[in-house]
């Protein structure tokens, strides 16, 4: 045990430095990413894919990044978890059709779908094991199965009665199971990550070795044992073993924190969220690698209190108060659609996930544990965020702390961010002649930080700018036009500001002509030669110290402006960005190469 707990803690030191960003895959990072558990128990009666896709705006503006789908494949149960033929997509929850309509219009709002992956187990379609669709022999199937047919290797994991557990040693059948995930559900359908159900019941080298064909953006392994609630680290050192079973491939969810949360909730044991005064659950110990939970399709109600399996819920009245937990602690938080839509609690849940994302909360946020007792849970998450939850009064210390949201037992407050000042350089390319400068406007698209950030540029305008500061004011031609420039700007001239397009740059070179005169360098002149130009002549250069917690999550976009003559350039279409626009995405404290009118970035360290 005590060799995996220091590589997990080894991993943590490594990845809490990392920058925020939602990319493949969002357990390797310090990830932003909130999943969104798209079904309940119940869903299959509800004309199911069509609903996801019609609410796909609000299921956007509740900030979420990832949707859980129900199990896609024909099965002999209604819910989907007992599979038959893979291929087979016509299910309870809608049409082929409809199932690839979700998904693409989820997509387009730049929200994964995440493919409920049953492989541990099967049924035959009309028999035991009589396996099509794909078709697979009594050799898929487990020595120790219950079938008494079975030829298979003996089983790698837990055993599972209701259907044949699948010989994952066999490499027919890992060959199957990867053309269907890889070719089917990912290539041709659209899916973008995977969680895996009853993921006890196979060595979790199986999981990643699927996990590694695909990429997948999202993954997550079901791993739910029993939990001894007075010695919570066998059940932690399991999730952990699982990770590292991966080969880090997957993340999974994390059922300590979850039967903890459940015991506060119930019986007002507190307490049993901190241990040595840090989280008691999967995310004290490795926490990009769990994804948290108040409930699910399996331990909670579904449309209504008292629906659904029940099999472990937290109590009806309290579930705010696992949100405002899992909403603010370290690791990657799962809303449950019934909460969110069918119990009236979409608008709690989202000022919860609105003080997150406008935070930069994230999977390897920082937690401060204030109070852990009977009646209370309190905690102050990357110094910027308290919360408390539980009947007992408590506020955080000092007088910067404003609530951001509250309801039943619970209360969150944030507190102005330190502006985090960083050397930033821009580098853009740009031929100019005698009376031509280069000027540039940026900050973050208005559409993109109301739905994201929490911030409305429409009636403050400069919301979405960036604060900078001019670190070069040595050119003569530009010094003028930087005096009151303090922003990043789309606007144009700030008040005070004589007549410009934007903020300046100033022209640069690598190499100097004799032709050309006096050598002027920037270090001298402002202008010329700089040792950070080893691109060539004629690439502007803006150099400021940004605030960098007024971007969005470290990126900010920019766009070009010359003088007398060639005007605004085209647009782009730089690939890798946080959202699409047609404009240069650029990040705060590196130095960001650009050439007017290409796609092309590069972002280097300084």
């Amino acid at each position: 045990m005590i060799n995996i707990l220091l590589l997990a803690a080894c991993f943590l030191a490594v990845l809490v430095s990392a920058t925020v960003t939602h990319a493949a895959t969002e357990q390797d990072k310090n990830s932003s990413a909130i999943l969104l558990q798209g079904f309940h128990w119940n869903s299959h009666d509800y004309d199911w894919y069509n609903r996801l896709q019609g609410n796909a705006e609000s299921i956007d503006a509740l900030g979420v990044t990832h949707v859980w789908f129900p199990p896609v494949s024909d099965a002999a149960s209604d819910e989907g978890y007992l599979p038959r033929e893979l291929y087979h997509i016509d299910t309870q929850y809608g049409t082929e059709q409809q199932l690839r309509a979700a998904i693409s219009t989820l997509s387009g709002k730049g929200i994964d779908a995440v493919a409920d992956i049953v492989i541990n187990h099967r049924v035959g379609t009309t028999d035991w094991a009589d396996f099509t669709n794909p078709t697979w022999g009594s050799w898929a199937v487990t020595c120790n199965d219950e079938w008494p047919g079975a030829s298979g290797s003996c089983d790698t994991g837990d055993g599972y009665a209701a259907a044949r557990d699948i010989d994952h040693t066999n490499t027919a059948v890992q060959g199957d199971i990867i053309s269907w995930l890889r070719d089917f559900l990912f290539a041709d359908l659209g899916f973008k990550g995977l969680r895996y159900d009853y993921a006890k019941g196979y060595s979790p080298y199986y999981a990643g070795l699927y996990a590694n064909e695909v990429n997948p953006s999202f993954c997550v392994g079901e791993i739910w044992t029993d939990l001894n609630p007075n010695d919570v680290n066998p059940h932690r050192q399991q999730l952990v073993d699982y990770v590292n079973g991966t080969a880090d491939a997957c993340g999974v969810f994390d059922f300590t924190t979850k039967g903890l949360l459940n015991l506060a909730l119930h019986n007002g044991e507190y307490a049993r969220l901190s241990i040595d005064g840090a989280p008691a659950g999967g995310i004290g110990w490795w926490p990009q690698k769990m994804v948290t939970f108040v409930d699910n399709h399996d331990t909670g109600p579904s449309e209504s209190c008292g629906t659904g399996q029940e099999h472990w819920p937290v109590p009806c009245d309290k579930v705010m108060q696992g949100y405002a937990y899992v909403l603010t602690h370290p690791g990657v938080p799962t809303i449950y659609w019934p909460h969110a839509y069918d119990w009236g609690l979409y608008d709690a849940i989202k000022a919860l996930a609105d003080v997150r994302v406008s935070q930069g909360l994230s999977s390897a946020s920082s937690v401060n544990i204030q109070a852990a007792q009977n009646g209370l849970y309190a905690a102050i998450i990357d110094s910027k965020v308290a919360v408390k939850i539980g009947p007992n009064a408590w506020s955080p210390a000092g007088s910067d702390w404003t609530i951001a949201t509250s309801g039943s037992n619970y209360a969150v407050w944030t507190k102005p961010a330190t502006p985090v000042e960083q050397r930033t350089v821009v580098f853009v390319y740009g031929e100019t002649q005698t009376g031509q400068d280069l000027f540039v406007r940026g900050g973050i698209d208005h559409d993109y930080a109301a739905a994201n950030l929490g911030k409305n540029c429409s009636d403050t305008n400069y919301e979405c700018a960036i604060p900078i500061v001019h670190n070069n004011r040595l050119n003569a031609t530009t010094a003028g036009w930087k005096n009151n420039d303090n922003y990043l700007d789309w606007y144009g001239a700030e008040a005070g500001q004589s007549a410009a397009a934007g903020s300046p740059a100033d022209w640069t070179t690598n190499l100097w002509q004799a032709s050309w005169g006096e050598q002027r360098t920037v270090e001298a002149d402002g202008f010329g030669l700089t040792p950070l130009n080893v691109y060539g002549p004629h690439y502007w250069m803006l150099d400021v110290q940004m605030d960098c917690s007024a971007t969005a999550n470290g990126w900010f976009e920019l766009k070009t402006y010359i003088s007398n003559g060639p005007g605004w350039e085209v647009d782009v279409a730089q690939t890798g960005t946080p959202y699409s626009s047609g404009n240069h995405f650029a990040q705060c404290g590196k130095i960001n190469v650009f050439s007017r009118g290409s796609s092309e970035a590069t972002i280097l360290d300084f």
